[in-house]
Parts: C-alpha cells; structure tokens; sequence
C-alpha cells in the first residue's frame, strides 16, 4: 500500500509537466523521448535505433530530456520518508580514517590517507617508517567539489621529482603534472590528452602514452592512434619527443615501461583488456632499434616482465598455462623453444607475483581467496605467508626488489581493511594499520556456498549477514555480480553495504564466469559466444537463494556495474519474473554500437563485434536494449554519470527511454543522472553518499523494508 500510494503522488506531480512515453497502466507519467527514424541492418536483419539521437552528449534535446529523467527520479526519490536518515547513517559510517599501503621508491615511502569525509584521498611520504608525515598532493585544493581527483603517479628513481595524474569529473582523460619532492614547488610541467598510462621515469623526464587531441566530442569520440612520448622536465608537451607509434594499426595501445636500472624500455601492445606484445630497447646504446620478444596476435596471451637481468627477461605469463607461469627469456634468443621455467603453472590461479630480495612471492586464488607463497630465484617453494583469516583477500600487495618488508592489506565482507607489516628475515607479521569503523563487524559472517549453473557448472558465491538471523525465505538479499573481463570479485568490505546488512539484509556476491577466479578457462567459459553462461550463473544464484530459503523473488534486488551493468540488463529482460529491484549501473546495454564510443573496442576480446556474421546473432540475443519488451519488469533504477567516457551515458539513456516505453507493470523504472561524474573513478565522497543514499531508498522501499 505504501508503495502505491508513493507511486500515485509521483505520476500525479510528473504528469502536470511531462507528456507521457510509456503505456497506459504505467503508475508513471514518464517524460516523452521522441522517436527517429534510424535502422542499421545486419546481415540482412533491420534493426530500429529509434532513440539514437541520444548518443548526442553536445546537444540541448539530450540535455533536456537528462533534466527531465532527473526530475522525475529525484522526486520520486525524496517522498521516500526514510532517504535522510539513510544518508545520516552513510555518513557516519563513511567518517574514519583510511590509509593504503605504503610502497617504497628509493629511501622514501608513499601512501594515500582520507581523514574520513574528505572528497579525495590526500597523497603523503615519509623519509623513514617511522619518520614525520610529509604532504605530497592534496587534490582536494583543485576543485571546490572534490570532483578533480589523484588518478596515480610515479617518482623518479633518483627521489628527487614526482610525475601525478589529475582527472577531472570522472573522465579517464588525464593531466601531467610534476612536483619537486625535495623543495615542494610545483613545477610548470602540464601534459593533456592521456587515458590509459602511466609514467616511467629515465633520468630527468620520463615515457608515457597519449592520444592526439579530439576533434570532435572529447567523452564520446573513438580513441585511437595511441603514440608514445617521452617528455623531458621542464619542457613544453609540444617538444616531448616521438619514440613510437604505429599508424598502420589505429586501435593498437602502448604501454611503457623501464627497468628499475634504465637499461631497458619495454612496450606493451594491446588491442583489448588481456593480451599483449612485447618489445624491448637498450637505452644505454645508441641507434638501438625495438626487438619485438612476443609479437601482438588476434588472440594474444598476456606476457608482464618482473626485470631484465643480464639480457635475461623474467616474465609472467598465461602462454601455454591458463593458471600464468614465471619464464626466464634471453633477449638474444627469445624463441619459445629457449624459453626457461622457473615457477611452473599449478593448480590455483597466479593472480600476482612479486620480486623481493632473493625471492618470489606468488598471489594465488584459492575459490576466489587469498593465498601467498615465497619462491627462491630458483622457483623451489620455501614457505607460505599466513594471513591468519580464513575467508579473506589480499587487496594490496607492497614490496620492493631490495627491502625485506613486505606490506599487505587483508580484506574481508565485514571489517574496513587492515593492512600489516611483514619480515622476509624473520618470518614475522605486525599489524600495521587497524581502522575503527562505527560498524559492529563480530555481529557479521560471510560463508561461502557453491551451486549449479544451468550447465551444471559449480559456481562459488558469498554470502554475508547478520549471525543467527532466520533462513525462512523472507530476508531482504542484495545479489551482486560482474562476470567478465578477467575479473574477480573476492571478499572486501563495501561501506555502503553496511546499511542493508544492519537492516537485516543479505549480502551475496556470484562468481560467476568471465572473471579470473579459475584462470582462463574461468574467463573463456563467459565471453563471446560463451557469454550466454555468465547469465545463466547469475540467474542460478537468484534461485539458490530462494530455493535454499535465504529469501524469495519479491525480497530480491540484484545489481552490477559496468560490465555487471550489462549483466544485469540481460539477466532484467531474460527473467523479469526473478527479481523485485535490478539496479544496472554504468552499464553496457547497446551491444550493437558499444565499439564505436571512446575505447569500447579495446571490448571486442570479450563481446565480440557486431561487423562479425556469428558474432551479431551472439550480441543480438542477448542485448540488453534490444531484448526489451512489453511485460512487467521489476522495479528499476538505472544510473550513470554525464562525464561517463569509459561507457558513454548513451548506453542508459537509450535503454532508460525503451524499458519506459515498454513497461507494462505497475513498478517504477527510472534512471538517476549523476552530473559531473564519470564512470566511477574519482568520484568524490559526497556524490559516492548521495548516490548510495538514493539507491538504498529506493532498494528498501521497493523490497517493502524500513529505515
């Protein structure tokens, strides 16, 4: 009854400003979204776009109707009688102090520290552990909304200058800047038109990789034609030195990189989020042209290089092991057949691998949790590096090639990490770092279940709540998913979540395939044509939890996002009758015209391309905007950001207008746009609150709870 009631007050106020798009049952008098003429045909099959006219970023009809989805949604958001108190109690839980684990460059240590509600993380050093905190950056001086954000940086190796990212809004385009560590002064250095790159220092300057400037829309153009520079201090960008390119492959990215001793500069080349080529140059000769060690093929495995000692390359690599292995590769002979293993695959998933003094240390996923193991440089095992939890993740990693100290930041589903200092020599571990949040975490407990995917593959899920609650089928469960793109979700704690499991609420995380959590076989089983499974997971996870009376379909939300947006815009329109709330947020939704935005093609390796015969069926039948139809969906609230250019906002305005069109039910579907935001990055602590408030009042409302 409340939720009706709510439901007539807003169409009654939206109906004296809007004209109607949806259906006439709809509660809802949703603002009218105009309808084009636009049919693309693929492989002789005409497919309508009628609301194409929203991928315009630049224009006053998007612009306006952005205005009107809001007004509606946040209207509808404000009679919820409990969103403040939701917002109060975000907010209180938000305040405490955070820290990341600190990581050594020469004799000097680096970290991020929050105070608690500042916007940005502020970015400090210490000449000594236990030496006196010394500000480096505080990005919080940059806008008056904290929305300009520290997206990284890099010392030099002589300790003297430090190279920083800035982003602006969310956008992943970046700004150089460079300070002076030892004096404090900031330095003239300003490098535009950067996505995707960081900085490897060489003497006084160093490489990174940029894009020419956008002739068009800077958050929605194609990216291409990446180039790599190399600028030195002082310089202006228009004098940074061209040290490669190649025109004759726009979509190819680079990445830089030199060893830790600047004899060597390593490119990376990809065309996607996994796979890449190799090449290498000595820098301590000159006229030394690029060796190419792996080149970039169409279905290229992923080769990352820990060092290059006495031209010998010791690298990391899933070729010819879905699970990675550690090579030794000579530079003058790098044919496979010479290839030397060190650490050869096993049976768990090498996530990570670090070089410390004389030793390995392997991050390994054990169904999806945490496992360390040291390794002489021989490759002969000599020890594990006990964590002391047992459904935990090791969410930072700091070591360092000459220190013996190791730090590592252990997360779990119910406690704010904490990060702890541990020793080579002596085998010990000290905590150090503990934070206190207003959050009874020993109320709490993850489990972690397996269940059947329709193929009867067995798939790992976690699953948090209050101890000794009920399993009568009546909880309120939040289900929670990404499925893609090698990667995993394991145990970390989710401040936001900490008001729907206070509330009585269970939390689930599926991993589902896609991800990394077995490797690459893990990964294969959910892309291309494939990626039909990773739905079929996430659907059988709703079921396990009603059918082992965790809770039932009018008490279920689910959410994801990104490419878990895309999920949960397939899994909405292929079982409506599953869910009472889906929250797709940033999602992937056109996956016709996904590619033809930003670096959307760098996808490609996992979706596949609409300009592919096999491929379009594949994409066509399970896209979430051209999968819609009339029935009555479940309540829906779909958000994204104006300044979103990983995946442009078209993609949930265009599925926004079309689930409005087609909803037959009595729910709500609305769309929340987050203006002056990005894709999620750098979003700064007050709109990560506002947002999450806003989704939890509609979650709570629409799953009959109270706040």
């Amino acid at each position: 009854m409340q939720r009706s009631l709510l439901a007539i007050s807003i169409g009654a106020i939206a109906l004296s400003s809007c004209s109607s798009g949806s259906s006439e049952e709809s509660a809802f008098a949703y603002p009218k979204t105009r309808k084009v003429d636009s049919t693309d045909t693929y492989f002789g099959v005409n497919v309508p776009d009628p609301y194409r006219w929203l991928e315009d970023d630049n224009s006053d009809s998007t612009a306006k109707w952005v205005d009107a989805q809001n007004a509606l949604t946040f209207d509808y958001l404000s009679k919820i009688p409990f969103r403040g108190k939701i917002k109060d109690r975000l907010t209180t839980l938000w305040n405490f102090e955070k820290r990341s684990a600190p990581y050594r460059k020469g004799t000097r240590y680096f970290y991020s520290r929050n105070d608690g509600l500042q916007n940005q993380s502020v970015q400090y050093y210490v000449d000594t552990l236990e030496g006196t905190e010394k500000l480096l950056i505080d990005p919080n001086t940059l806008s008056a909304d904290g929305t300009s954000s520290f997206n990284g940086g890099a010392a030099s190796n002589d300790g003297r200058y430090f190279q920083y990212a800035i982003s602006k809004a969310g956008s992943d385009w970046e700004e150089f800047y460079v300070k002076d560590i030892t004096t404090g002064e900031q330095l003239n250095d300003h490098l535009q038109w950067i996505k995707f790159s960081g900085a490897s220092w060489r003497g006084a300057g160093f490489y990174y990789g940029r894009f020419d400037e956008p002739k068009g829309s800077a958050l929605s153009d194609e990216n291409k034609n990446q180039k790599v520079f190399y600028h030195k201090i002082g310089d202006d960008q228009s004098k940074d030195e061209l040290i490669y390119k190649d025109d004759a492959h726009p979509d190819v990215m680079f990445s830089p990189e030199v060893t830790d001793d600047e004899q060597w500069l390593i490119i990376y080349s990809s065309k996607s989020t996994h796979g890449n080529g190799l090449m290498v140059k000595d820098l301590t000769k000159a006229n030394q042209e690029f060796k190419t060690i792996v080149p970039l093929a169409d279905e290229a495995d992923d080769y990352g290089v820990m060092d290059i000692i006495d031209h010998k390359i010791i690298m990391r690599t899933n070729h010819g092991a879905p699970n990675f292995k550690l090579v030794e590769v000579d530079i003058d002979h790098p044919e496979e057949s010479n290839w030397k293993t060190i650490i050869p695959e096993g049976e768990y998933y090498m996530l990570g691998l670090s070089m410390v003094p004389n030793a390995y240390i392997a991050h390994y996923l054990v169904d999806v949790k945490s496992k360390l193991v040291i390794y002489d440089r021989t490759g002969k095992k000599t020890g594990d590096i006990e964590t002391g939890i047992d459904i935990c993740s090791v969410t930072e990693l700091s070591t360092h090639k000459k220190d013996s100290l190791v730090f590592m930041t252990i997360g779990t589903f119910t406690a704010p990490p904490s990060t702890y200092k541990y020793n080579l020599n002596t085998g010990k571990t000290e905590l150090f770092f503990q934070p206190k949040c207003d959050f009874k975490s020993d109320d709490y407990v993850t489990e972690q279940v397996f269940y059947n995917s329709k193929d009867g593959t067995k798939v790992p899920m976690f699953v948090t709540h209050k101890k000794g609650i009920a399993m009568d089928g009546n909880n309120p469960t939040f289900l929670f998913g990404y499925g893609g793109f090698n990667s995993h979700y394991s145990p970390e704690f989710r401040i936001d979540r900490c008001v729907f499991l206070e509330s009585g609420g269970i939390y689930a995380v599926a991993n589902i395939r896609g991800g990394d959590e077995y490797g690459e076989k893990w990964h294969q089983g959910g892309i291309l044509c494939n990626k039909q499974n990773v739905f079929d997971d996430f659907i059988a996870a709703g079921e396990f939890l009603i059918a082992q009376k965790y809770t039932n379909k009018d008490k279920l939300a689910v959410t994801g996002r990104s490419n878990g947006g895309l999920l949960i815009g397939a899994v909405e329109t292929q079982r409506p009758d599953l869910f009472q709330v889906c929250i797709p947020q940033v999602g992937v939704l056109d996956m016709l015209r996904y590619h033809r935005f930003t670096i959307g093609r760098a996808w490609a390796s996992d979706y596949g391309l609409s300009e592919n015969e096999e491929q379009f069926k594949c994409l066509m039948a399970y896209s979430p905007l051209h999968n819609v139809k009339k029935t009555e969906y479940p309540a829906t609230l779909i958000t994204t950001g104006d300044h979103d250019d990983r995946v442009v906002p078209a993609h949930s305005f265009k599925f926004a207008a079309t689930m409005q069109e087609n909803q037959s039910g009595k729910e709500p579907v609305m769309i929340r746009i987050d203006k002056n935001a990005g894709h999620g990055s750098g979003k700064p602590t007050t709109k990560q609150i506002e947002e999450w408030a806003d989704i939890w009042a509609f979650v709570f409302f629409n799953l009959g709870m109270t706040y």
